[in-house]
């Protein structure tokens, strides 16, 4: 029997390897060049960086979510998620270990349903780190609800013609590739009647209309954009995987996606929980520290509870996965963890910046953008209330009604039947019980 939790040494080493250097040469790249991590490396960024990654990979820690065929070490994605909990402290870091999304779905994949031509042209550049990629999928009308989408492919000769709107197709701006989802046979179901295509951002016809920005970022300097593809052209070479075949080709995409920002996030609540027992211990009022105050201890012992049961959560999700081979099977647990970690990084991330005062809601620390980050992850990759749903559906599979009026743990029926089952001890204790009377 193999259940315990404990990482085999070796592991632990590179582990130990990975928080020092993410500490000490990765999380300064998030103040040295801020809101640069898409953009294609040059110059100085690139005399800065290279060296860094040359280092992740003389460890054996580049893009470790792929397997040795692409690059990776194949690890699985429970040691994925104890690499991930220290890569989520900082937004540069996926980019130094080459696992940023949406980067990391988007090869994974076109590894999974890419011809040979389009690998060679899309994913080996994109797992060495030298382009990036966007997943256009969302439409402006629709939300979360792909059965309403109208962005549409129609057949033209040789080639295939690509009309409608795209929204939140996030690092447009800066990726050199799409993957868009659009309709290509709307007399059958959305579920049957969707494709993928890969379009080069230069191609003819893709406009994108305004980068958008997250709540506090200047306007059209976000990375989430809105995109008119106006008669865009691409050739039947463009197809992703089979006509017909976008959901499938999703469902493989976002399961992973969804685990991958789960590990992210628990690194980043625990640098909200770091901060949070620092300013608790270094702070006085009203003659004691913070840390003696029983509010703020409750505030302390609600998040360290809070984040060990998200984290144990993450980590047995992941083991599924590595031992099932199939999302499908786990998507119960993967839609779980998905409704739970929006609110484990704001509960968290909100109390840290209750604990640092006025100095918490400034711009000189991070808690604004991990609440607003917070906010984005109940939304990415389809809402917490669609997700909820999800869980529900699967967790009614495993129960069955009962026929009768009363519920099955009814206890009087279950009193009486229990009588019955031990009537003959009953009736034996009743008589020694009058006998010594």
């Amino acid at each position: 029997m193999a259940w315990d939790f404990e990482t085999d040494p070796q592991y632990q080493e590179l582990l130990d390897w990975a928080d020092e250097f993410v500490t000490d040469q990765v999380e300064p790249l998030d103040l040295a060049f801020p809101h640069l991590q898409f953009t294609q490396l040059e110059g100085k960024r690139r005399e800065a960086i290279d060296p860094l990654k040359a280092q992740v990979r003389e460890k054996g820690l580049w893009a470790t979510h792929l397997g040795p065929e692409l690059g990776g070490q194949g690890y699985g994605q429970l040691k994925l998620a104890l690499l991930n909990e220290i890569l989520g402290r900082s937004q540069w870091a996926p980019i130094v270990f080459g696992c940023q999304a949406p980067d990391t779905g988007n090869a994974e994949i076109i590894a999974h349903y890419g011809t040979e031509e389009q690998k060679k042209q899309y994913l080996h550049p994109l797992l060495e780190g030298e382009l990036f990629s966007c997943y256009s999928m969302t439409e402006p009308h629709a939300g979360a609800d792909p059965t309403l989408f109208t962005t549409s492919a129609v057949r033209d000769g040789d080639d295939w013609v690509i009309n409608g709107w795209k929204f939140f197709s996030s690092n447009a701006a800066t990726a050199s590739f799409l993957i868009v989802m659009v309709v290509t046979n709307p007399e059958v179901s959305a579920y049957q009647g969707m494709s993928m295509f890969l379009v080069p951002t230069d191609t003819p016809g893709v406009e994108i209309v305004r980068n958008v920005g997250l709540y506090g970022e200047a306007d059209n300097h976000g990375s989430h954009a809105l995109i008119h593809y106006d008669n865009v052209r691409v050739p039947a070479e463009a197809l992703l995987g089979g006509e017909g075949q976008a959901f499938v080709i999703a469902q493989t995409r976002l399961g992973g996606g969804r685990i991958h920002h789960a590990m992210r996030t628990i690194g980043l609540a625990q640098k909200a929980l770091d901060m949070m027992c620092e300013r608790a211990l270094s702070r006085e009022t009203q003659g004691s520290r913070l840390s003696d105050k029983q509010f703020v201890q409750g505030y302390i012992a609600d998040s360290y509870a809070q984040l060990l049961q998200f984290r144990l959560m993450v980590l047995y999700t992941a083991w599924e996965i590595d031992k099932y081979n199939d999302y499908k099977k786990v998507r119960k647990d993967i839609a779980a963890v998905k409704v739970a970690m929006p609110t484990v990084l704001h509960d968290i991330a909100w109390r840290a910046m209750q604990v640092h005062g006025a100095l918490g809601v400034t711009n000189e620390m991070p808690f604004l953008g991990m609440v607003t980050g917070a906010a984005v992850m109940g939304l990415a990759d389809g809402p917490t209330e669609v997700h909820k749903t999800t869980v529900a559906r699967q967790v009614l599979r495993d129960y069955q009604p009962t026929t009768d009026t009363w519920p099955t743990e009814w206890i009087p029926r279950k009193r009486d039947a229990a009588k019955a089952k031990y009537a003959e001890y009953l009736e034996a204790d009743i008589e020694n019980t009058v006998g010594n009377l």
